[in-house]
C-alpha cells in the first residue's frame, strides 16, 4: 500500500487557519490532495488534523480522514517524527511506501512529486 500523509494542523500562530486559508479560489490543503491524486502513486491520501472542519475540507477534495490527532501531537513544538509514529500506530495496513506530503505546497507541481 502506497500512502500519502498529510499532516494538517489547525493551530498556525502566524497565519490563522492557514491550511484551510482560501488561495486562488481554493483552500490551500486541497492543492496538496489534488496533485497527490493527480500523481496517481497511491493508494490513499490521509489526512492527519485535529481539526474536524480541516478533516470535512479535506475529504471534500478527495482525502481520507480516518482519525482526528491528539492535541498532545497537534502543538507547535511537536516534530514531524512525532506526527508519523502517531499514524503508524493507528493505521493498520501494511504500508510500502509513505510519502509525507506538507499541506501548504500550492506551488508544487505533480511532476516534482512523481520525480521524487
Amino acid at each position: 500500500m502506497n500512502i500519502c500523509l498529510i499532516p494538517a494542523r489547525s493551530g498556525s500562530k502566524r497565519i490563522k487557519n492557514k491550511n484551510i486559508i482560501n488561495f486562488f479560489g481554493l483552500p490551500l490543503i486541497a492543492y496538496s490532495i489534488k496533485n497527490a491524486l493527480k500523481s496517481n502513486l497511491f493508494d490513499e491520501i490521509i489526512v492527519s488534523t485535529d481539526s474536524k472542519k480541516i478533516a470535512k475540507i479535506a475529504n471534500k477534495y478527495g482525502a481520507l480522514t480516518p482519525f482526528i490527532r491528539p492535541k498532545k501531537y497537534s502543538t507547535d513544538k511537536v516534530i514531524d517524527k512525532d506526527v508519523i509514529k502517531h499514524f503508524l500506530k493507528i493505521y493498520k495496513k501494511k504500508i510500502d511506501f509513505l510519502c509525507y506530503l506538507y499541506p501548504a505546497t500550492p506551488l508544487l507541481k505533480t511532476e516534482t512529486l512523481k520525480n521524487s
